[in-house]
């Protein structure tokens, strides 16, 4: 006779949440290979829903204002204030302010794309801890432009300073012009120009093998902070607030990966 078939036992079910929450962190913490489709609708999701609540911060121009007085009066007692200065020289320059300008507008999404596409493409085993970084530090900005209400220097009354982006139209600009009204103006601090282009400046120079690579790594949140200064967007605090933020974003990626993202393999094999 036949012995009858046994039956396969069913995979256990967690019963209890710290079991759910186990196997929730063996989950995320195990490296994969990330899915592309999967890659751009969380980041699309992610950027949606930041900018969505990012816009949607009350337009306190009153607090705000105050704010930025606050923000600009420290800084000349801590004798860091050369917005004013850099906004003027780069001002009397035709041909610089309409480069500072563009590099504005559009190296802040054309290089943090490139990075994470090169990350995706050479460092698999490490993109989805860098990624998440990423959207830690983005969504805990919004937490700054809810609670500090921030007029950047360019809209600070009898502040001087000129808004270049505005005076040469700039195409493609959020912060001046038809598209105005599709940006919050008073939603500086923290700088995102700033954190972004750190932990853009921090990916190269940890895992880019070239050093001349390395080398721009390192050139590019410079250059980024000057830029978001002398086009009137942004005072050295809020890219200061930027790096701040960024920096949580890495402890909150730890925490949840139990390691640091650059602690990860390059490559990694499929994982079910």
């Amino acid at each position: 006779m036949e012995e009858p078939a046994r039956e396969t036992p069913a995979p256990a079910v967690p019963r209890t949440p710290s079991e759910l929450l186990r196997r929730a962190l063996r989950h995320l913490r195990t490296p994969r290979r990330p899915i592309l489709i999967v890659e751009l609708g969380i980041l699309a999701a992610v950027y949606g829903v930041y900018s969505v609540i990012r816009n949607s911060v009350p337009d306190d121009q009153a607090q705000a204002v105050a704010n930025s007085v606050r923000i600009w009066t420290t800084e000349q007692s801590m004798n860091v204030d050369f917005e004013l200065w850099l906004n003027h020289t780069v001002h009397a320059v035709e041909w610089l302010t309409v480069t500072v300008n563009y590099f504005y507008v559009f190296l802040h999404f054309v290089v943090t794309g490139a990075v994470l596409v090169w990350l995706f493409v050479g460092h698999p085993g490490r993109y989805r801890a860098a990624r998440t970084v990423l959207a830690f530090t983005t969504g805990l900005a919004l937490f700054g432009y809810y609670l500090f209400p921030l007029a950047p220097p360019r809209l600070l009354p009898s502040g001087g300073f000129y808004d270049t982006v505005a005076i040469h139209e700039t195409v493609g600009a959020l912060t001046s012009g038809d598209l105005q009204s599709l940006s919050n103006q008073y939603a500086a601090m923290p700088s995102m120009h700033a954190g972004w282009s750190l932990w853009c400046g921090i990916a190269i120079i940890i895992f880019a093998r070239r050093r001349w690579v390395r080398v721009l790594g390192v050139l590019y949140p410079f250059a980024t902070v000057l830029v978001i200064t002398a086009t009137g967007n942004h005072y050295v605090l809020d890219a200061v607030g930027g790096y701040v933020t960024l920096a949580a974003g890495f402890g909150l990626q730890r925490l949840l990966h139990g390691r640091s993202f650059h602690a990860f393999k390059q490559h990694v094999r499929a994982v079910p």
